[in-house]
């Protein structure tokens, strides 16, 4: 009992500790600006105000800039889990000559600090926006297209162990039963590796929204192509910072992760519980 206590409290500690920072950018989001311009250190307020937001809300392309964050987010967690679930099949279910060889460049590409990459990445785009102009730099196709290409390697080593944690013997039943290989993939192992799929692409729909480097680098000049990140800037000013409007900022863009977690949590809950009976 004594153990559990202490286990239970240590959590709540550890929750605390998370929670702390995201409590304190919704109450700078609600304090009056001039008690945050005077340093007013209170941990409440007593007289909260939605102006931040307000000004937030007020910024020029704010509704274009949230709709291009939100389609290059769909289209990178769409591309980037369909790509990775192929390939963590293709990796476990199936023998071929380098497989290993291949597993371990898609880590080693991993490992690459994004920074180290960011300026070659600069001129492939800028070249390769000659050949196909929606890939090009400016455009929404080339902040997809660099993200989807971060997000699968890590998709691939996190699915890979939920494939191959699905035993041989219901691939096996389901070719008894008829099942080709296509079949057993959508209908079978697809449903059974469902949490890992949610897992992924939590993390790409993450990396993505927040992403402020490959927005910065590769959209210059477009402004009706900025996303998000991009938009806080207009509160960093060089004589004193919105802090009340960069917490603000900063609030608005976490409901939509908070969203997407909540409409996919169930999926990532379930496990494989009831998916193998005996």
């Amino acid at each position: 009992m004594l153990r559990r206590i202490r286990t239970d409290a240590a959590g709540l500690l550890i929750a605390l500790a998370v929670a702390f920072p995201l409590y304190w950018m919704v109450l700078s989001a609600l304090k009056p600006r001039a008690a945050l311009e005077a340093g007013d250190p209170a941990p409440f307020t007593l007289t909260p105000t939605l102006d931040s937001f307000r000004r937030v809300l007020l910024v020029d392309g704010f509704g274009q800039y949230l709709l291009n964050s939100v389609a290059v987010a769909a289209v990178v967690v769409a591309a980037s889990t369909f790509c990775a679930f192929c390939a963590a099949v293709a990796l476990t279910r199936y023998r071929f000559r380098l497989r290993t060889t291949l597993l371990v460049v898609v880590l080693i590409a991993q490992m690459v600090p994004v920074e180290a990459l960011t300026i070659p990445l600069f001129f492939l785009m800028r070249n390769m926006g000659q050949a196909v102009p929606q890939l090009g730099l400016n455009q929404l196709g080339s902040l997809m297209l660099v993200h989807t290409a971060f997000a699968v390697p890590l998709a691939i080593w996190m699915l890979r162990g939920f494939v191959a944690a699905v035993p041989k013997e219901l691939e096996e039943a389901a070719q008894l039963d008829g099942a080709g290989s296509l079949t057993f993939v959508t209908r079978v192992l697809f449903p059974l590796v469902a949490p890992g799929v949610v897992a992924c692409s939590i993390f790409s729909f993450i990396m993505t929204w927040n992403d402020f480097l490959f927005a910065k680098t590769f959209i210059i000049s477009a402004q009706e192509n900025q996303t998000l990140p991009i938009a806080l800037l207009s509160f960093f000013k060089p004589d004193e910072n919105d802090w009340g409007g960069i917490m603000a900022g900063s609030v608005l863009m976490t409901i939509p992760v908070l969203v997407f977690f909540l409409f996919v949590q169930r999926r990532l809950a379930s496990g494989l519980g009831g998916a193998v009976k005996g």
